[in-house]
């Protein structure tokens, strides 16, 4: 098994117990095109970082020998001793993966080359599938930017962490056909990046949208043969075809499997070995029974099945479902932090209406827990990322998908030493976790925040031009600054609120021009000006470094939600806009002032705000159920002008109800509840039981929101105690997003 293999020894005797600045590099017999390209990746990557390039010849000091091995697919044993480094591969990308272990074990600074006095480690990977998703495409917030020598680099970083495998996208898909940033036509990239794939010996995927209006028009099926045929007779190497089910896509199964059937001989006429590949993503409870039906016929042209976003129930369910003889793959979202498969739990609305869904967004313990949650059930990954905004978890999913027990502290160590250089080990793997710590809790009683941004003000002032040239270190930089200048712009903004409303319950409508003006401070007199100042240059070096997009104006990314927040820094944190609005409308001064005010032995919760919630009942929670398919949720949408307790809401999907419990009511009084129903579905339609009594039946949401009140009945609170239940309407497929409730009054008549 591979944790025997794995455990031989090792052990290191100080940061440069080895001197191989005049080291050169040996390759085996007879060595391979790609294992002369892991010589290359090491010769290259050295340089990189130290101006040494080391010879492949023999020369008077320490060898860093190449050779073959055996034992466990993609492994390999490093042995470092006085005399120098044995590299073992068990095969080709054996080879390549113990470059890359020894690359990260290196101390790299200009002039200098160290390694470990000590070390001999065997080690294979746990999980044989070990991918990303890498779509050269408009939507994503840089990839559309990158030229081939910059894939290039990307793909070796990857390897370097042991990922065997990327996922590319076709010519069309769910996407502009056309993006400004285009080096190279889409069509032609794809080829170039199939071709540098082979090179390295790293498995080609092609995540394959079917997104005809009807497959089961034979004209159109003809023509999508002929289109997909085209493309895999283009690509150098294709290992496999990931077809999702939806998003997009909207073909019932047995059309859709039908295609796939076709599409499969289609794909191994140009590759005979690539696999095919299914997800139920987006199924409604009907056509996923059809699905497993289907399944339960083992066709034989079928690899295996994908669990990602917008699959219905559990991993362990769908495991359960399908025949043994088809493997799962996960294909987890690790790119988005709301409004996704694995959202950032009690995330602080003032970051999800600034930072929004595509920000930097390092996770490492957290997708460590997920990791260890969901890939049990499978045989491996390939990730869902659009763009390097996510480049921290990539590697975090890199290593663990090597080694499931890798301390993450130690993997971003290995991350800071290599990209960064030694001196950032500790220092920047620190403000790595501190950077997901800030997205901890309330942001308004974080302090952390303000401490992080010291901690990298630290390492900035202390760094030298080509450190403020690397952009991962400008990444981490424009977090730290992004994030503290939020926190302090949410203090002072909702400090000017709380003035303004002082100043209304002192003076009545005749203060509503003082209230205006201290309201307007917000944009005349803003906070953190000099942090703000700082994010708009680091994006501008993000731009410049790896084309990161984030404004639509400056760089023409393709929409404000596809991670250009910089275009949304500046939105309002207060209730502002909505009391301006509401001072025009000549609303009574009375019902601004008590709005959260339920009335004697009511209470009032602002679901979308984890401090204002007391009696919404949370469920298992992030730690047991990450994907909260049967816990509560916040989230939140822009609604321009309106009160941030709309724009903010507790959610539950498909048909996990949300739950709302009080205990201690007057069992002889008569209640009525006020509710507030938003979020990003308006259209699906809500339920509410009280005590399991119906209070009203499906009815359609308020779009532009505004409150609601139903009669509780008496029966519902005959103990002293009520359930108010929410649902959406079963069975239906899609994101799953619906059942969202924002506001909550409990009134006493």
């Amino acid at each position: 098994m591979w944790k025997v293999y794995a455990a031989i020894a090792w052990a290191a005797q100080g940061a440069l117990g080895l001197d191989l600045t005049g080291a050169w590099v040996a390759l085996p017999a007879g060595a391979t095109a790609r294992e002369r390209k892991a010589a290359v990746v090491l010769v290259e990557e050295v340089e990189r970082r130290t101006g040494i390039r080391w010879p492949l010849a023999s020369g008077p000091g320490p060898a860093v020998r190449l050779e073959r091995g055996s034992g466990p697919a993609e492994g390999f044993r490093l042995r470092i001793d006085p005399t120098g480094v044995v590299i073992s591969g068990n095969d080709e990308r054996g080879v390549l993966f113990g470059v890359g272990r020894l690359l990260r074990e290196l101390r790299m600074t200009p002039g200098s080359v160290g390694a470990p006095g000590a070390l001999d480690v065997a080690t294979a990977p746990r999980y044989r599938m070990r991918g990303h998703q890498l779509g050269y495409r408009p939507k994503t917030n840089s990839y559309d930017g990158w030229t081939v020598a910059m894939w290039e680099q990307y793909i070796r970083d990857l390897a370097v962490f042991g990922a065997n495998a990327v996922e590319l996208i076709p010519p069309r898909s769910d996407d502009d056909t056309d993006s400004p940033h285009f080096p190279l036509p889409p069509m032609r990239m794809m080829r170039e990046m199939s071709r540098l794939l082979d090179e390295y010996g790293l498995d080609v995927g092609i995540w394959y949208p079917a997104m005809a209006a009807d497959y089961s028009n034979a004209a159109t099926v003809d023509a999508e043969i002929k289109e997909w045929g085209e493309v895999f007779r283009q690509l150098p190497r294709v290992d496999a075809v990931f077809v999702p089910g939806g998003d997009p896509g909207h073909t019932p199964p047995r059309v859709l499997m039908a295609l796939l059937e076709k599409q499969a001989r289609n794909l191994r006429r140009y590759h005979p070995k690539a696999q095919m590949w299914v997800s139920p993503q987006g199924f409604s409870q009907s056509w996923l029974d059809d699905f497993f039906a289907i399944l339960r016929t083992e066709p034989e042209w079928l690899t295996g099945v994908v669990y990602g976003p917008q699959v219905k129930g559990s991993i362990e369910a769908l495991r359960a479902a399908v025949p043994k003889r088809y493997p799962i793959r996960h294909y987890p979202d690790i790119t988005h932090t709301r409004q996704c498969q694995f959202p950032v739990p009690e995330w602080d609305a003032a970051y999800s209406l600034t930072e929004a869904r595509e920000p930097i967004n390092p996770r490492p313990t957290q997708y460590a827990r997920i990791f260890r949650l969901y890939q049990p059930h499978t045989i491996g990954f390939t990730t869902y990322s659009e763009g390097c905004n996510d480049d921290v978890n990539k590697v975090v999913w890199s290593a663990l998908g090597w080694d499931p027990e890798a301390d993450v502290t130690q993997v971003l160590r290995e991350y800071s030493r290599y990209f960064l250089g030694p001196r950032y080990e500790d220092t920047f793997a620190q403000g790595l976790l501190a950077l997901e710590r800030n997205w901890e809790g309330p942001l308004a009683t974080n302090e952390g925040v303000y401490t992080t941004l010291a901690q990298f003000q630290d390492m900035e002032r202390q760094a030298s031009p080509r450190d403020l040239l690397n952009w991962r270190f400008q990444q981490a930089l424009y977090r730290a600054y992004y994030d503290a200048y939020t926190r302090r712009r949410l203090l002072y903004e909702n400090e000017l609120e709380q003035r303004a409303m002082d100043q209304l319950r002192a003076g009545g409508p005749a203060a509503i021009p003082e209230a205006e003006r201290t309201l307007d401070r917000a944009v005349l007199s803003p906070a953190g000006a000099g942090w703000r100042a700082r994010v708009f240059e680091l994006g501008e070096a993000l731009y410049q470094s790896i084309r990161m997009q984030l404004s639509v104006e400056r760089y023409k990314a393709i929409a404000v939600g596809r991670g250009a927040n910089l275009d949304t820094i500046d939105v309002p944190l207060n209730n502002g806009p909505w009391l301006k609005r509401e001072f025009a409308r000549k609303t009574p001064l009375d019902r601004i002032l008590h709005w959260t005010d339920p009335g004697p032995g009511g209470f009032y919760d602002d679901l979308g705000d984890v401090t204002r919630q007391p009696h919404l009942v949370r469920g298992e929670g992030f730690d047991k159920d990450p994907a909260f398919l049967n816990s509560a949720m916040e989230s939140v949408v822009q609604l321009p002008g309106a009160r941030l307790s709309w724009m903010t809401f507790a959610q539950s999907l498909h048909e996990s109800p949300l739950r709302m419990r009080y205990s201690g009511l007057d069992p002889a009084a008569r209640y009525k509840l006020r509710v507030t129903y938003s979020g990003d579905a308006q259209k699906r339609r809500i339920r509410l039981t009280a005590g399991g009594i119906e209070v009203h039946g499906f009815i359609v949401k308020k779009d532009p929101p505004e409150p609601v009140e139903f009669a509780i009945p008496a029966a519902a609170v005959k103990d002293g105690e009520l359930t108010l239940t929410w649902w959406q309407e079963p069975g239906l497929g899609g994101n799953g997003r619906g059942c969202q409730v924002a506001e909550v009054w409990l009134i006493r008549d």
